[in-house]
């Protein structure tokens, strides 16, 4: 079918004599079947809404927190995910025929990792060189006779291909370890669907789904002892790796529990969660944590990754991994050149996906080959031994190059493979607006179960950033895009959610995690401190500004006092409470703006908005997608705000903004988080934030006797920074004055401001935390601690607060009240770090003496 003038003017910047294989058109030059139906639907929403579609993709990524993290980039840290609006196709009839490659190498890849740690029968055959093996990083001897509870050792596989010029699907990497990008092909799939549902017009494209329900079967099928209900976590490295979106996105899917190192400890060679209910024993993990890091006890004993004796607990048949230890010794790409003699071997079978051609140097044939022709060479290490690529193009180095390459390669030539370059085939991408050709790969994903493997139908594409370039990574600024295996029968599906839900797996009851619970209270203090900062700061400035123009000696002698008491409430001294301070008074704007922008400085509004927004990222999966619209909008106004010049009044108005957004995310957690532990240990911490907050403002403001004029300006400033000001006027009706004041900020158990109002909320979220059995009906530590607070405030004589005294010139009896009661507050949260988040095991004595009778 030829194409049409209107999709023919799509291409005007597409063909070009460069290309090798053209994935879009057919021999005759005409577009192929599934891409003409494709165009049809694409070409009818014309160039303006083709730009919009594509810019609302870019939004609707972004909005969902779709993030892809590049180490070593000042930018990387939750870097954007880029998605081509033009989907990658793949016909149903050539589909067929790479799934049944795929399973069939899955299978070989599965009995060559059984091997390897069992009898090692491919050694003693001379199959596979035991330099190859023996000498690769991913080989760990200590899992070696290891028996898994499944029948498959190699649960989770995924395959990056490419097409060659000729045509031909080739094999260009194995992922065994722990694959990425299923998560990110599902958000791709949704993304597009939501966006541009008009180009699924005509086409059927399968499903994404089945994988998943496969991966759960899977999951549940390997669990120790049989167990039908068995509880699954997700290991990730942390917020930092580089697709830690992607186990948050696949932990709320899957509805597994998203763990790091530290929440999981082994206790009589079982792995236990840490929740802030106690120990719960863990059955299955999926890992995306490298090998070598997951236990510090026998593997890399610096690590901070994994689990102390999590191979002890594999070994005794008590917990299942997916993919177990040891499995990343299949991602050697030495092993590539042998694959086709031990499939003949073990399956009896040729390779029905050819892999690219690979020449491992530790054989001499094979390193004279490689020396000869190594301009035409890709050259590679068995294994990746540092974050940046190991990968040689020979024909990109010089001379001098080329010769230093050649004698590491003598020096150790088992260490090196050399590969054939490919010439992958292009495919349409939308760059800057005009349809361009971009090489391409794709990575699809199998999950193995007890009769065979299940493969997506579809997966991850990836196209190179610039025209030409078969260089192809997401760490080097590439674009993803959506892959559509196209059945011929008309119509689309899509995968959901529900479909996932279809696989009946029993559910398991929602556990917080000691780690989430920990980051969930410290984001509400986080964002309490982050608020209560910036209202106060607000405040100051504005003062600041009205007593330059005034110049009353009361409002000078107020502003002093408002930028100590700044300096003190946000801890970041010494600022203005140095003795020498007057050139500051003077002119208080840089250090002002300092203590509102200087990331390094700690207690100022930037450190802290980091420290929330670091907090936020290690509990993503606890985000609304409007909550997370909120989050990324309030970064990206303060990360602008900070790298630019303002006056005071921008810099007010970035207050003011920064305060609108804080209050539209707890807002929102008011509304979509589910009244269980998460929302206490948040709402706990937000409490337990504006309690400290509003005792250091009253100890920085109110403590010390002053004019009436100055008094009243502090306490007007006071009100004004805890939106209590028309409060105060609606209750008293009368002038500002302190005992009033300190009613209202203290006592006032319908004020949400008040400290007696926190304190009551205090006391019920805690008193809500699991208790201590051992303890029967007595109070927690912790317990004690916020009633003895409350009781205090409660019993103290209000009338003596505002008592000078004749000495110190003081009003000392609030000041003591309020340092008794930061004292107790203080000491809550290291008792509740202690119970609930860190687990610690107490010491054991190896040995006793034997007592001394005569003691």
């Amino acid at each position: 079918m030829m194409a049409t003038s209107q999709q023919l003017s799509l291409f005007q910047h597409y063909f070009s004599d460069s290309y090798s294989y053209n994935e879009l058109l057919g021999d005759d030059g005409s577009l192929r079947p599934h891409w003409q139906t494709f165009f049809s639907s694409f070409s009818n929403l014309g160039p303006e809404q083709i730009q919009d579609r594509a810019q609302d993709i870019l939004r609707f990524l972004k909005e969902n927190g779709v993030t892809y993290n590049v180490y070593g980039d000042p930018g990387g840290l939750s870097r954007p995910w880029h998605l081509d609006i033009i989907p990658f196709l793949i016909s149903e009839a050539e589909w067929q025929k790479i799934e049944a490659g795929l399973i069939q190498r899955a299978t070989l890849l599965d009995l060559i990792l059984k091997d390897l740690y069992g009898e090692r029968m491919l050694i003693k055959e001379g199959l596979l060189p035991l330099e190859l093996i023996y000498n690769h990083s991913g080989f760990l001897r200590q899992c070696s006779g290891i028996k898994l509870p499944g029948e498959r050792s190699l649960i989770l596989y995924a395959a990056d291909m490419a097409r060659s010029p000729d045509g031909k699907i080739w094999v260009l990497n194995d992922r065994t370890q722990a694959p990425s990008g299923s998560g990110y092909a599902l958000e791709n799939r949704l993304a597009i669907a939501r966006i541009l549902p008009e180009l699924f017009s005509g086409l059927k494209v399968r499903h994404l789904s089945p994988y998943f329900i496969a991966l759960r079967s899977a999951m549940q099928q390997i669990a120790p002892g049989n167990n039908q209900n068995p509880r699954i976590v997700i290991l990730t490295p942390g917020p930092h790796n580089e697709t830690y979106f992607e186990h948050s996105y696949l932990s709320s899917y899957l509805g597994y529990t998203l763990v790091q190192g530290q929440d999981l400890m082994v206790k009589d060679n079982y792995v236990w969660l840490k929740t802030i209910g106690g120990l719960e024993k863990v059955d299955v993990i999926i890992r995306r944590v490298d090998d070598i890091y997951c236990d510090p006890l026998e593997l890399k004993e610096d690590s901070h990754l994994g689990v102390s004796g999590l191979l002890q607990a594999v070994r005794s048949g008590n917990v299942a991994i997916a993919n177990p230890l040891g499995s990343s010794v299949l991602e050697n790409p030495g092993i590539m050149g042998f694959l086709p003699k031990i499939s003949r071997r073990l399956l009896g079978e040729e390779l029905l996906l050819p892999t690219i051609a690979t020449w491992w140097c530790g054989e001499p044939p094979a390193l004279k080959y490689v020396m000869e022709h190594i301009k035409r060479l890709v050259v590679k290490k068995i294994y990746k031994d540092s974050p940046v690529s190991t990968s040689v193009n020979g024909s990109d180095l010089s001379a001098e190059q080329l010769e230093k390459l050649k004698q590491e390669i003598m020096a150790r030539p088992y260490m090196y493979v050399g590969q054939e370059k490919i010439s992958f085939s292009s495919t349409p991408a939308l760059i800057n607006g005009r349809i361009e050709p971009r090489n391409v790969l794709f990575r699809s994903f199998m999950v193995g179960s007890k009769d065979t493997y299940t493969c997506m139908t579809g997966g991850l594409g990836r196209t190179s950033a610039e025209p030409g370039n078969f260089v192809i990574s997401n760490q080097l600024g590439g674009f993803s895009k959506d892959t559509w295996i196209i059945s011929p029968e008309p119509g689309y599906t899509l995968s959901s959610n529900r479909d996932v839900l279809r696989s009946k797996v029993p559910a398991m009851s929602g556990v917080l995690p000691s780690h989430s619970a920990e980051n969930l209270f410290w984001v509400g203090r986080y964002a309490e401190r982050v608020l209560g900062n910036a209202r106060f700061q607000r405040t100051v400035m504005q003062f600041v500004v009205e007593g330059n123009r005034l110049q009353f000696e009361n409002d000078l002698v107020t502003e002093e006092q408002l930028l100590r008491a700044l300096t003190e409430y946000t801890c970041t001294w010494p600022g203005f409470t140095k003795s020498d301070a007057d050139e500051m008074f003077d002119d208080p704007w840089p250090e002002l703006t300092d203590i509102i922008f200087n990331i390094n400085r700690s207690g100022s509004l930037s450190y802290n908005f980091s420290l929330f927004t670091n907090a936020v990222n290690t509990v993503r999966d606890h985000w609304s997608t409007d909550t997370w619209r909120v989050l990324k909008g309030m970064e990206d106004e303060w990360e602008t705000a900070a790298q630019s010049q303002l006056t005071p009044f921008r810099m007010v108005s970035a207050l003011d903004n920064l305060i609108t957004s804080m209050v539209a995310f707890i807002g929102l957690n008011r509304e979509s988080i589910s009244r269980e532990q998460g929302w206490t240990l948040l709402d706990t911490g937000r409490k337990m934030e504006q309690s400290l907050l509003l005792i250091r403002m009253l100890q920085a403001t109110f403590t010390q006797c002053y004019t009436e004029e100055v008094e009243y300006n502090l306490q007007e400033a006071v009100l004004k920074s805890h939106e209590s000001l028309m409060n105060f006027r609606y209750k008293y009706k009368v002038h500002i004055q302190l005992p009033l004041v300190l009613d209202l900020m203290l006592l006032d158990p319908n004020n949400p401001r008040s400290l007696i109002y926190q304190l009551e909320r205090l006391k019920a979220y805690l008193s809500g935390l699991p208790k201590n059995k051992q303890n029967g009906y007595g109070l927690e530590k912790h317990e004690r601690l916020i009633l003895e607070a409350l009781t205090m405030l409660q019993l103290a004589d209000k009338t003596q607060w505002t008592v000078p005294d004749a000495k110190t010139g003081t009003y000392k009896e609030l000041a003591g009240l309020l340092s008794d009661l930061n004292t107790l507050l203080l000491a809550i949260p290291d008792v509740i770090s202690r119970k609930y988040f860190k687990h610690a095991q107490g010491q054991k004595q190896l040995f006793a003496l034997e007592e001394d009778p005569l003691i």
